[in-house]
């Protein structure tokens, strides 16, 4: 009897095995589809770059009040002399404070020209698993932090470990998503992660710092972040034995930076963040001496741009997708809708009024952002090669001049000019640039660069690159353009209009109309 127990205990386990072992070959073969591999690929990078914004943004109602108990609590051992003294004092103090928040930016800043060359040569998974791990140490640190110095390490590690993960990550989207409507849909996505990470990243510091402690908002951002990097090296298998042979080499990111198109969309993002990163650290107080607003006012003032934020991505999508070739007219539109938000700030009197303009800076920036990211893909794709970390190196080193600036810059103008004059000077600055985004009015009709199309048409498809862009030119025969169909295609692959051949076109110099 106990060994019939015993037989039949066996085989049901043997067959629940059995199920778990037909579910686990499932999953895997459910990964490896291209499909829903690509859309694992956008979960993974939206949630490291949400991460890195809530990390970037949650740090505000919880360092500065953590360092001023550290400070008095060292005061109180000391007997304070004459109120000029203690005046210096909330000068270094707040000083300090600026350089700890711009020191995650400025590191960026200086390390992001190397990590575009070196995602260039090795890929886009193994940099995005460096960067969640560098992250994930960052967090750590933070946790555990319990002086100035070490929270400047956590805060200067978290920037090597967004130069990583931010530029590896977009460039991902870029390669993977290969048609312009959905990469336009995928960074939208993107975007809108970054959104909310960095706008409802104070409110969830704050909450958690006043009822649960320092440590607890850092030790759920951590897990977030190790769940993350596990997903990563499961999914992308960075360390596997594929190779990157047949895959070709991007330019170097100085070329890119000298292509006057690729500078002027580096420019336009760069004007265009800057009243936000400007606004962040300097709102709080003028709030403070204007309208008398509570704490809770400050903790959510940019909680309500979100939605205006999300809205402006959603339409800007599907707009690129009817209109292709007015991506500059967008981003030019939501430069100027900065410009003009950005000018009526000074003119609130309530909290209410407030939130109306800086809702119209988040709305700008979304359509800025949604437009000209994308349009950075595609001007490596036909003036350059289609290699995307150094191009996207640079997209981040536009934000990171805005966000290294502000903390340290934008107190300084208002001592010495006031508020009013910033926010004039920053709404002039956007409307003043919008124009320069006529440049890239043509930029549709480009035709892909001079050594691609030769590689393409001299050499068979030796690897997914090839097989990608041989696919492409096979739908260009059908009468199909892959850059958003934003220019008729003819039978010969040529666009509509042009009676150039393929033999003369593969001896001549690329040329852009």
């Amino acid at each position: 009897m106990a060994t019939e127990e015993s037989g039949g205990l066996a085989q049901t386990a043997a067959v629940k095995l059995s199920e778990m072992g037909e579910r686990t070959k499932q999953l895997g073969t459910a990964i490896q589809d291209p499909e829903r591999q690509r859309r694992i690929i956008l979960v993974i990078v939206c949630v490291a770059l949400l991460l890195d914004n809530m990390l970037y943004m949650v740090i505000v109602p919880i360092v500065p009040d953590y360092l001023a108990r550290l400070e008095s609590e060292s005061e109180q051992a000391h007997v304070t002399g004459n109120s000029s003294t203690n005046s210096t004092q909330n000068e270094n103090f707040d000083v300090q404070i600026g350089v700890l928040f711009a020191s995650k930016a400025i590191l960026q800043l200086i390390v992001n020209p190397l990590t575009g060359t070196f995602i260039d040569r090795v890929g886009y998974d193994i940099p995005l698993l460096i960067g969640l791990s560098i992250m994930f140490v960052s967090t750590c640190i933070f946790t555990f932090a319990e002086n100035y110095a070490t929270l400047f390490v956590a805060r200067s590690l978290q920037g090597l470990g967004s130069a990583f993960a931010d530029t590896s990550g977009i460039a991902m989207i870029a390669d993977k998503f290969t048609e312009e409507a959905e990469r336009s849909r995928a960074l939208g996505i993107a975007l809108a992660f970054i959104s909310f990470g960095s706008l409802a990243a104070p409110p969830f510091g704050g909450v958690l710092y006043e009822f649960a402690g320092k440590r607890v908002p850092f030790l759920v951002l951590a897990c977030i972040c190790l769940a993350d990097g596990i997903l990563c090296m499961t999914v992308l298998k960075p360390f596997s034995s594929r190779t990157r042979e047949n895959m070709p080499v991007g330019p170097p990111i100085y070329k890119l930076m000298i292509d006057p198109y690729i500078a002027v969309v580096a420019g336009a993002l760069t004007t265009c963040n800057i009243p936000l990163a400007f606004l962040e650290p300097t709102i709080a107080n003028w709030m403070e001496e204007t309208m008398d607003s509570s704490q809770w006012e400050i903790g959510l003032t940019w909680l309500p741009a979100f939605f205006p934020h999300v809205l402006g991505v959603y339409i800007t999508v599907k707009l690129a997708a009817q209109y292709p070739h007015l991506q500059w007219f967008y981003g030019a539109l939501g430069m100027v809708i900065i410009g003009a938000s950005s000018c009526i700030v000074p003119a609130c009197k309530n909290f209410e009024q407030l939130i109306i303009p800086l809702c119209g800076i988040c709305f700008g920036i979304a359509l800025v952002d949604t437009a000209l990211l994308p349009t950075l893909a595609f001007l490596v794709d036909v003036r350059h090669v289609s290699v995307y970390g150094s191009v996207y190196a640079i997209a981040d080193i536009s934000y990171c001049v805005a966000y290294a600036l502000g903390p340290i810059v934008a107190g300084k103008i208002v001592h010495d000019l006031g508020f009013v004059q910033l926010n004039l000077g920053m709404g002039l600055a956007n409307v003043l640039y919008a124009p320069a985004l006529l440049l890239l009015r043509n930029v549709c009709l480009m035709k892909p660069s001079h050594s691609e199309r030769n590689m393409l048409l001299e050499e068979g498809a030796t690897g997914l690159y090839d097989t990608i862009r041989m696919e492409e030119r096979q739908r260009k025969k059908h009468g199909y353009s892959s850059s958003g169909n934003c220019v008729p295609v003819d039978g010969n692959g040529t666009f509509a209009g042009q009676s150039k051949s393929f033999s003369e076109e593969e001896t001549s110099e690329p040329e852009y109309i």
